[in-house]
């Protein structure tokens, strides 16, 4: 992933965190520790190497013999994109403003209603085949 960033234009770390996050619409962020490590092994294997760049940060692109690892695992690398761009659907259905907001109105509702002293079992079990038979309706749509 990070080899086909880089050959699509030289970036530095913290820019390739940067893409990645925006390729998952905020679901996955890379750490630092993934990143600079698999970087330095790509430059180690050839496949990059540090780019002249008037930013402090070091700068890397692809080389002759990353472009060809490229092409060789092309078929994987897309397959990877693709699901890249898969969990970018996922959290924009899931994650969505709306969703967000009628999630956090059920848990103040239960914080509220359950968190009273003296709540009857009955009452817990009622709220609990409530949210069941939401989580059914929502399955069924």
């Amino acid at each position: 992933m990070l080899l086909k960033l880089i050959a699509d234009e030289p970036r530095h770390g913290y820019e390739l965190i940067r893409v990645i996050e925006e390729l998952t619409g905020g679901s996955y962020v890379p750490s630092p520790g993934m990143v600079y490590p698999t970087l330095t092994l790509l430059e180690e294997m050839g496949h990059v190497a540090e780019a002249k760049s008037e930013s402090a940060r070091k700068v890397f692109a692809v080389t002759p013999d990353g472009t060809a690892h490229l092409a060789e695992h092309k078929a994987e690398v897309d397959a990877l994109f693709a699901r890249l761009a898969e969990l970018a659907n996922v959290q924009e259905r899931t994650d969505a403003a709306p969703v967000r907001r009628a999630m956090s109105n059920l848990r103040e509702a239960l914080i509220n209603r359950l968190g009273r002293e003296g709540v009857q079992k009955k009452t817990v079990h009622d709220a609990v085949a409530i949210i069941d038979e939401a989580a059914q309706r929502i399955e069924s749509l």
